[in-house]
């Protein structure tokens, strides 16, 4: 009797013991994301590639990016609820990313989904480049774009016809990853 309760005990404070390392893991602060990045690929049909750079900032995401294989002029440009790219068509990456159900608009715009980054200038030969800080945007926290898709449109967002601006096709797609 005294070895089955010596044994008994012994297995309760093994228990107790990963009990407690569990719960101090589990408390311990994740550190914050402060780099992500997107590859856009070609959707079926296009030839539209680049890259895309987030940097947390204390006022902001900053954006930075390059693309090319665009026909010259405005396209469309957000973030899609899901870093989904595998339909042919970028359709699987969902809808604009809207975690407060707000209306689409310009990036200046008090409420707009916080996907919505206006559109992008693609210059005679196809290239575009961006750089400009979001300051509804995050990397970490309940609405982080991280594992979010990425999408460039075909024409440009009229930033006002709801709920997609009115951009048309998807012609590059990618996925939103934290940065090594």
């Amino acid at each position: 009797m005294y070895t089955k309760m010596k044994n008994l005990s012994y297995a309760m404070c093994v228990i107790l013991a990963i009990v407690l390392l569990l719960s101090f893991v589990s408390c311990q602060p994740k550190a914050k994301i402060t780099d992500a990045t997107c590859v856009i690929k070609p959707t079926e049909g296009s030839q539209v590639k680049g890259t895309v750079i987030f940097k947390q900032t204390p006022i902001g995401v900053k954006i930075t990016a390059d693309f090319t294989g665009l026909t010259p002029g405005l396209h469309g440009f957000h973030i899609h609820e899901f870093g989904d790219c595998s339909a042919p068509d970028g359709t699987s990456a969902g809808g604009h990313f809207n975690p407060s159900d707000q209306p689409h608009g310009a990036m200046m715009d008090a409420s707009r989904h916080a996907g919505d980054m206006g559109n992008i200038m693609a210059d005679a030969a196809g290239n575009s480049h961006i750089e400009f800080t979001d300051k509804m945007m995050t990397l970490n926290g309940e609405n982080s774009i991280i594992n979010k898709g990425m999408i460039i449109h075909k024409n440009e967002d009229d930033l006002k016809t709801q709920p997609t601006g009115n951009a048309g096709a998807r012609v590059g797609c990618g996925t939103i990853v934290i940065a090594k």
